[in-house]
């Protein structure tokens, strides 16, 4: 199979905070194999814009290294490198003075799509866009893109919403969570509204439950002091768990249309109901050997703030109502992995026996590792001796399904960007719904600090603290094995 790759318009990209560690491992590597794919027009620039003392020169050689290190296969060939390197340039711009900015104001070309990655703190937004207006660079075409996150909580957004809206309208704003941009995620759209086989179950009276896990085995790492103003829940469950939980909750939009989606994701948020304080568990990892605790990560000792969140979540409305949802994040788990699990109930009545057991269908999304989808099935086991049942997989993972083409299969940030550059929204964030998403996770906070709770020490290692299980054992059910 040969993926058809279609090259954007030509384009002028400004990566403020361009020699940052996200621009090194992440959007930098990118660019280079959708350039390798052919999918960036000659006359394309990238332009770098930090703080940092350096020429063109030095930072094309700061990019080489940052795509050997981070880059990975396909047909990106490292003897093509020149050519990528021949559309980076670099301006020293202090976001906040003026130092820089009529030079970079100067490299800008007419008559191309023009846009600015903010991959930046989001204290800086304002300085950026206003100071993009102020040197003449930012029309009603251009188009920027912001990192989460998204604001601390529901005031902290509605004010960043309305420092980014003083200067660009909101079809103007990429709100960029990476999530989103996985190949296994936009298929889930594809599995659901493409195909009759699915939606006609997709609802209450035929899922008994829901699981979205994202489990992590590193720690908190490097970024102890900001995840402990954050923590799981503000870091991972209100945008990345709560993104794939409208996907799989949504109705069917009437066509494939950026504000269309929007419009049915927002209805979910705005249906979540409200979570008792026995349907959230918390948790904190333990020291195990030579990595340290994450008291000791965060380097605070008194530290209330959860590196895991469980929780079962509510949909209020007439397609879901009865339906558990149940959500959970974490770092130091067992393994690396995220998927999405829609677990169909029961047979209501089974003609085999009660010896034949308890046996159900169940679609696993798996977003990482090995991108893919399967099908659990109940058959016959093989043999004589009677009806003996057997559940088994249909699987398709991309590596397998599309053999050598699957390293093609663009990163999500190399979608993202290039959709950014096509001024497709589709799959960014509107600027009500991440307010949408903040209100209904307020309370929740809110409420866990008035109550004083205290996170569960969990192991190494673990599926994370054993009131967790409980969660699900207490309705009957039980957490899939996190595994790679």
């Amino acid at each position: 199979m040969v993926s058809r790759v279609i090259p954007v318009e030509t384009f002028d990209l400004v990566i403020f905070g361009g020699t940052g560690d996200l621009a090194r491992r992440k959007i930098l590597p990118g660019l280079f194999r959708r350039f390798c794919a052919g999918q960036m027009e000659d006359g394309a620039r990238i332009i770098g814009a930090a703080r940092s003392d350096l020429d063109t020169a030095a930072y094309r050689e700061m990019v080489r290294e940052a795509v050997i290190e981070f880059g990975r296969g396909g047909t990106c060939d490292i003897g093509t490198m020149q050519g990528f390197l021949d559309t980076l340039h670099y301006v020293r711009v202090d976001a906040r003075g003026e130092q820089g900015w009529q030079s970079l104001a100067d490299m800008m070309l007419p008559d191309r799509v023009r846009a600015f990655y903010f991959s930046v703190g989001p204290g800086l937004f304002g300085d950026l866009a206003k100071r993009l207006h102020q040197y003449g660079m930012a029309d009603a075409s251009c188009r920027i893109v912001v990192e989460k996150p998204f604001g601390r909580d529901l005031q902290s957004a509605r004010d960043l919403n309305a420092v980014l809206a003083q200067h660009f309208d909101e079809t103007q704003i990429y709100r960029i969570d990476h999530y989103l941009g996985k190949e296994t995620v936009q298929n889930l759209m594809v599995v659901r509204f493409g195909n009759m086989l699915f939606e006609p179950l997709w609802n209450s009276q035929y899922v008994d439950h829901i699981q979205i896990t994202v489990a992590e085995t590193v720690g908190v790492g490097g970024r102890g002091e900001y995840y402990d103003r954050s923590g799981a829940m503000r870091d991972m469950l209100q945008n990345h768990l709560m993104q794939l939980l409208c996907l799989i909750a949504m109705e069917p939009p009437a066509k494939f249309d950026p504000d269309a989606v929007r419009d049915e994701k927002l209805k979910v948020i705005r249906a979540l109901g409200h979570i008792a304080p026995e349907e959230i568990v918390r948790g904190q990892y333990m020291k195990d050997g030579e990595n340290g605790s994450y008291l000791e990560d965060a380097n605070n000792p008194r530290s209330t703030t959860e590196s895991f969140v469980a929780l079962k979540a509510h949909i209020s409305n007439w397609r879901w109502a009865g339906t558990p949802f149940y959500l959970r994040t974490g770092k130091r788990l067992k393994a690396r992995t995220s998927e999405i699990a829609v677990v169909f109930k029961d047979a209501p009545h089974s003609i085999f026996g009660a010896k034949a057991g308890r046996h159900r269908n169940i679609l696993t999304i798996r977003l990482q590792p090995n991108e893919g989808m399967e099908l659990g099935v109940t058959i016959k086991e093989p043999g004589p001796g009677g009806m003996r049942l057997l559940d088994v997989p249909l699987d398709m993972s991309f590596a397998e399904a599309l053999g050598e083409d699957s390293a093609e299969i663009p990163d999500a940030y190399e979608r993202l960007i290039m959709d950014v550059i096509r001024g497709n929204q589709t799959l960014f964030m509107r600027g009500d719904e991440v307010e949408a998403a903040w209100k209904w996770t307020d309370p929740i906070i809110a409420a866990w600090e008035d109550r004083g709770d205290q996170p569960i020490p969990y192991e190494t290692g673990s599926s994370g603290p054993d009131d967790a299980l409980m969660l699900m054992h207490r309705d009957g059910r039980r957490w899939r094995e996190i595994m790679i």
